[in-house]
């Protein structure tokens, strides 16, 4: 399994329950469009994610990385970036596999160059 079915399946297991209403929306909705999407879905997630007040927890942190979709999504992974960067610690502390999705990588890199986590 990889790091990005890992994630995935802890988000959609696990007991949402404590997490805020909109958080649970967002997450409940699953990854965020490709390119593909038509634009009312984009502005539903858009509207969902602009629903979420920060800073999140670290759990909702945890959970929101499930939702990265295979591209930007017309920017709309840079708002769940930012907003998963707002949670207390940094949410992936280990290398992503070479095959993670790349927004998984890329919050990784963040946390590494910003001394949130150490170089191995």
């Amino acid at each position: 399994m990889t790091t990005e079915e890992a994630l995935l399946a802890v988000a959609t297991e696990a007991d949402h329950s404590h997490m805020r209403p909109e958080v649970q929306t967002f997450i409940a909705d699953g990854p965020l469009p490709d390119w593909d999407a038509t634009e009312e879905d984009i502005d539903r997630r858009v509207r969902q994610l602009n629903a979420i007040s920060k800073p999140v927890t670290e759990e909702e942190a945890g959970a929101l990385v499930s939702c990265f979709g295979p591209d930007d999504c017309y920017g709309v992974a840079w708002t769940l970036l930012h907003l998963i960067e707002t949670g207390p610690n940094p949410v992936l502390t280990t290398q992503p596999a070479p095959d993670a999705n790349e927004w998984h990588q890329r919050l990784y890199d963040r946390a590494l160059s910003g001394g949130l986590i150490p170089r191995t």
